[in-house]
């Protein structure tokens, strides 16, 4: 008979093993990483990630980068332009922005860092600080285009990966200003309209936003060199055939960066532009996340048979001491996995324009995207109350809710310790691409708390209604889980699949809003819940599996999801 720990001690080894990928790649050829606090010029804390090469000492000096992800990321998000540039030697200051990650809110305030950011990288002894470049991707972009206003001298050249110059928050760009910019701008580009005020991306060489950067009269040449490096007036425009949040994760965008460096700033390690490792760590952090998943499901499995616990466990069906479960069935069955899988993706546009509109952040509720979900969960909830007299009836559990809500709690703090320690040995968060798992800071701890008790309630209601309709111990294992899975997450699916879809057919989302930012940047916060409500489904499954009830699952799923949520986006009003 195997352990009951046995899950959980898998899910240590592929954190382990995930985490020593990731470890030795970003730390390749004897690159240093340190996790650094700085206070900004107003006193506020920032905080950031900083890459320190072999050849960079205060004896010789390296050429410095300062590297900033865009909108809702954090420093980690830039970790592929971070290791190589890194490994070219540079040295690499990767920052949280404003009210992201670590640094103090609130969002967009300070130039979003950008000043602080690269006054710090130009205090280091160790810099060259007449050979500094800037990166940022996206909002990332105006922060470096923030840096370079304010010190108009103190950076040679720029990448902007899928930003913009000029409104809404940057200043306008000339032939002169910003100093050597390359312009990394994707075919399927979800912001055309608000970075360069055209419809179509591939369209972008025909902006007169962008031809005044480039100091033309018409059409922009992609790949052309424009100006002269020299001067500081080179610009260079790439435009890959992916789509926004894909510019940070993709070979031929760090690419480009890579070649526009080496052309502009002096110094560091020449290596070819397609030379490049960065991918492994993504894979190791994603391993690491796969094992956070098993690890958090196999503790509960572990702590389930402390005495404690006993009232949790399982009763017998074949005894008679609980009746067997009986869930929704042929017609009744289709209809409500139809209902549940699509009424979350119907209502999720109209809820995030609710939340945006009237739910504004505040002393109380200080985060606007979190505001938006946390609409989104209270209409979800409210239908699935309204649909659960039609889903089966369930004999209730009594005498389990204090159980439930100690055993959620030690289970994730088995979780946070993991992700605790990791960050510690490794230096790394647990994420793939722009699905991340970060440690909360003390005011990010708080912030959870407000947050806590409203999807926590989602949780338990919605999925008491999903088990209700779906979860029998009739049926087998892999299809309870795979129902579960696409009853929680079909409907995004569809979703995406039809608004990227008619972005790579037409080069534009559907919008039904006059807003030109509001359904790209949903549509991308939309990729996370795919990802999010299918570890949710996997934990729901799990714990009804082992207790025939919602309860516990649905706590753990609250907590998860709200520190996963607050840890990992902005926090837009001064808490």
């Amino acid at each position: 008979m195997r352990s009951r720990w046995s899950l959980a001690i898998a899910g240590v080894v592929l954190i382990l093993a995930g985490g020593l990928l990731a470890h030795f790649t970003q730390t390749a050829g004897g690159i240093k990483i340190q996790d650094v606090r700085f206070k900004g010029a107003k006193g506020n804390t920032m905080s950031a990630l900083l890459y320190i090469p072999p050849n960079a000492t205060a004896q010789t000096p390296a050429p410095g980068i300062l590297a900033v992800h865009g909108y809702i990321n954090s420093r980690e998000t830039q970790d592929g332009f971070a290791i190589e540039f890194a490994r070219r030697g540079y040295v690499v200051l990767a920052l949280d922005q404003t009210g992201h990650g670590y640094s103090d809110p609130p969002a967009f305030a300070n130039g979003f860092g950008g000043p602080d950011g690269l006054a710090h990288l130009r205090s280091l002894d160790i810099v060259d600080k007449n050979n500094i470049g800037l990166e940022g991707h996206s909002m990332g972009g105006w922060t470096v285009l923030a840096a370079a206003t304010a010190m108009p001298n103190d950076y040679k050249s720029m990448v902007l990966e899928g930003s913009s110059t000029g409104k809404p928050f940057a200043a306008e760009g000339t032939a002169s200003w910003p100093r050597n910019a390359a312009l990394v701008f994707a075919q399927y580009e979800e912001f055309s309209n608000l970075m360069w005020g055209v419809d179509l991306a591939r369209d972008v060489t025909r902006s007169p936003k962008l031809w005044a950067l480039f100091g033309t009269q018409g059409p922009v040449e992609p790949g052309k060199v424009y100006g002269d490096i020299a001067q500081g007036t080179a610009r260079v425009l790439y435009t890959p055939a992916i789509t926004h949040p894909a510019e940070h994760i993709s070979h031929e965008a760090i690419g480009y960066s890579l070649d526009w460096f080496a052309k502009t700033l002096q110094g560091g390690t020449p290596k070819p532009a397609d030379d490049q490792i960065w991918f492994r760590k993504e894979i190791g952090t994603l391993i690491a996340l796969v094992g956070f998943v098993a690890l958090v499901i196999g503790a509960f499995d572990g702590l389930l048979e402390a005495r404690m616990f006993s009232r949790l466990r399982l009763p017998e069906i074949a005894d008679g001491t609980m009746p067997e479960h009986v869930a929704a069935s042929g017609r009744r069955w289709t209809v409500a996995f139809i209902l549940s899988a699509f009424i979350p993706a119907l209502t999720y546009y109209p809820a995030f324009a609710l939340g945006g509109t009237f739910v504004k952040p505040s002393a109380w509720l200080p985060q606007g995207i979190t505001n938006q979900i946390l609409v989104w969960a209270v209409i979800n909830a409210l239908i699935a109350l309204a649909l659960m007299p039609f889903a089966p009836k369930r004999a209730s559990r009594g005498g389990i809710v204090l159980q439930s809500v100690v055993i959620a709690a030690l289970t994730i703090i088995a979780g946070y310790a993991a992700l605790w320690l990791a960050d510690l040995v490794f230096k790394i968060d647990f994420r793939f691409w722009i699905v991340a798992l970060k440690l909360m800071s003390a005011k990010q701890f708080l912030i959870f708390l407000i947050y806590l008790v409203p999807f926590t309630a989602f949780f338990v209601i919605a999925l008491h209604l999903l088990h209700r309709n779906f979860s029998t111990m009739a049926l087998g294992r892999g299809a309870l889980y795979l129902t579960n899975i696409l009853a929680l997450t079909l409907g995004f699916i569809v979703l995406l699949a039809l608004q990227y879809g008619l972005l790579w057919l037409g080069g534009k989302l559907f919008n039904p809003l006059p807003d030109p930012g509001f359904v790209p940047l949903s549509t991308i916060v939309a990729i996370q819940f795919v990802p999010l409500l299918a570890i949710a489904a996997v934990i729901a499954t799990f714990t009804w599996r082992r207790t025939g009830s919602s309860l516990p699952g649905a706590l753990i799923c609250g907590m998860f999801v709200t520190w996963y949520v607050v840890a990992g986006t902005a926090t837009q009003a001064a808490f």
